[in-house]
């Protein structure tokens, strides 16, 4: 039955030198799988806020516009001259986008690896997951347990190994507790369910009441809102309480990272005996994983025993080393209708992503709307 498929469509992202990105379906071969290989015929595949970053680039999605139609329909809208500079990489390249997703295997090579899994539901990460069809080696997939579906399989990377990595980087540096922001996400969901699990104290910070009462409603204990007159305080107070010294940021850019540092000053303060004109020797950690907020990072740091960069996934992943970050993803899989179960607003089709209702809806990147993409759905 599979036997004859050679081509497939994929979804592609172009930013021109011109200041325009172009969204398109391409009809792609599909090379036979070598010996370790498989082909997955993709059912369910997540947008991700890391998955908008490549498709959308920095155009600005109110100057979409479509042209065409069905297959041959392909989205245009314009790139600001001013964020061009930081699109250099990639300018005129098309790329294939979809970080993650998960369907059946199809194809298989003559290795035993590839020959096991043949006919077996998985989930793969690397990239080009927007598509009908992915050849992947065998070893790169992960079969899920019998009885799971491609959609409950699709989210199984990013996010649940996301937030296991922020409670795994918190132990290993030493703090006890953690603050996260944009928290009332899909993934700030699960980071709460695996804190109350593994008995962490967590600080929610959300932007509204919404957030707030999502959080709630599933147990957590610490939520601030950053559009409260007390938020400040509340912070000071949360932290106070928790004694969390490590934050991850899903927002990148503001003041919030800045206000973060200096609220778990002011707790560390408060737990000091002594003065000191330095500030308090805790050492407070900033991670920014995100940039949901686009403007520059405004911060002016508290005393000098602080710091703030940069955390990825993928490069955490390599640093722990495969044997840990193996037992990382055997949680994921155990836990992956509990703990790590996502749930999603609409399931789109290829042609569906180069729909203006649903891209303007899906860019907005907003709480609790997160869009699954099945390549094979027809159009």
């Amino acid at each position: 039955m599979t036997a004859d498929i050679t081509t497939g469509l994929e979804l592609r992202s172009i930013i021109k030198s011109s200041g325009e990105l172009e969204i398109s379906l391409q009809q792609v071969n599909i090379p036979a799988p070598g010996a370790d290989e498989i082909v997955v015929r993709i059912e369910a595949a997540p947008i991700n806020p890391s998955d908008l970053g490549l498709l959308l680039g920095a155009a600005d999605p109110a100057t979409a516009k479509v042209t065409g139609s069905g297959a041959s329909a392909f989205v245009t809208a314009k790139v600001a001259e001013a964020n061009l500079k930081a699109m250099g990489g990639r300018l005129d390249e098309s790329m294939a986008v979809g970080n993650e997703g998960a369907g059946t295997v199809v194809k298989a090579g003559s290795s035993p690896e590839a020959q096991a899994l043949l006919g077996k539901t998985v989930a793969a990460i690397g990239g080009a997951m927007y598509a009908q069809y992915r050849v992947i080696k065998a070893k790169e997939v992960l079969p899920l347990p019998d009885g799971t579906t491609a959609e409950e399989g699709a989210s199984c990377f990013v996010n649940p190994l996301t937030s296991l990595g922020m409670t795994e980087t918190m132990k290993r540096e030493g703090h006890k507790a953690l603050v996260h922001t944009a928290a009332a996400s899909n993934l700030g969901q699960m980071l709460n369910k695996i804190c109350q699990k593994d008995g962490i104290d967590l600080v929610n910070i959300v932007r509204s009441e919404a957030q707030e009462k999502i959080l709630r409603d599933i147990g957590a204990k610490y939520v601030v809102n950053t559009t409260a007159p007390s938020f400040f305080d509340d912070l000071v107070a949360a932290l106070e309480a928790t004694g969390a010294t490590i934050a991850f940021d899903a927002t990148g850019g503001g003041k919030l990272q800045g206000q973060i540092l200096h609220a778990m000053e002011a707790a560390a303060l408060k737990a000091m005996k002594v003065y000191s004109r330095y500030g308090s020797t805790t050492h407070k950690q900033v991670y920014v994983y995100g940039r949901l907020e686009p403007r520059p990072i405004e911060l002016s740091p508290p005393g000098m025993a602080w710091g703030m960069g940069g955390w990825l996934l993928f490069p955490f992943l390599q640093k722990i080393g495969k044997d840990d970050a193996a037992k990382l993803r055997a949680r994921v899989v155990a836990e992956l209708k509990t703990t790590f179960a996502s749930h999603y607003t609409k399931t789109i089709s290829l042609q569906g992503v180069l729909d203006l209702d649903n891209l303007r809806a899906y860019a907005k990147r907003a709480t609790g709307e997160k869009y699954l993409i099945n390549p094979n759905l027809p159009g």
